[in-house]
């Protein structure tokens, strides 16, 4: 069945030491140690105002998060990233509802801007179902073959 869970919104200025650590366990677990991929994980961006975190919680435990950069020029897509989900909570549509989260954060805060990710490639399908179409190519990043995409605001009313 699925586990109950909380949803939270923070800026980088306001996440604690608790969460801050919880979340960044969390994407090193995935992304550097399950997908064997030494990266440098902490970027620089994750304490910025313009940084918004989602935290998806169950009682006791991070199940999923992601990350939303907004940047100053009101003409950028916002950027979606860190999108990670704990293993024991996969398969039960979380990731749809991760994606559907931060879309409708971007719609209510910055109605009329477009979002970006960059998606790991076999993952275009999944991100085209909310509406992201690729730009450009296929490339390697930390040796994992990523695809620019994109979802245009106009689609915010389909």
């Amino acid at each position: 069945q699925m586990a109950s869970y909380d949803w939270t919104w923070q800026t980088g200025p306001e996440l604690d030491p608790g969460k801050l650590y919880a979340l960044l366990s969390l994407r090193m677990a995935v992304f550097v140690v399950e997908q064997q991929c030494p990266y440098q994980e902490l970027d620089g961006h994750d304490l910025q105002a313009s940084t918004h975190h989602l935290s998806v919680m169950t009682k006791h435990h991070l199940a999923a998060t992601l990350r939303l950069k907004v940047p100053e020029e009101r003409d950028k897509p916002v950027s979606i990233g860190r999108v990670v989900i704990d293993p024991d909570h996969r398969g039960n549509g979380l990731g749809h509802d991760l994606l559907r989260a931060a879309l409708a954060r971007i719609e209510s805060l910055w109605p009329g801007r477009d979002a970006a990710l960059s998606a790991q490639a076999h993952l275009q399908d999944f991100y085209g179902r909310h509406g992201f179409a690729p730009m450009g190519d296929v490339y390697l990043e930390d040796g994992i073959p990523h695809i620019a995409m994109q979802r245009d605001a106009s689609q915010q009313k389909k």
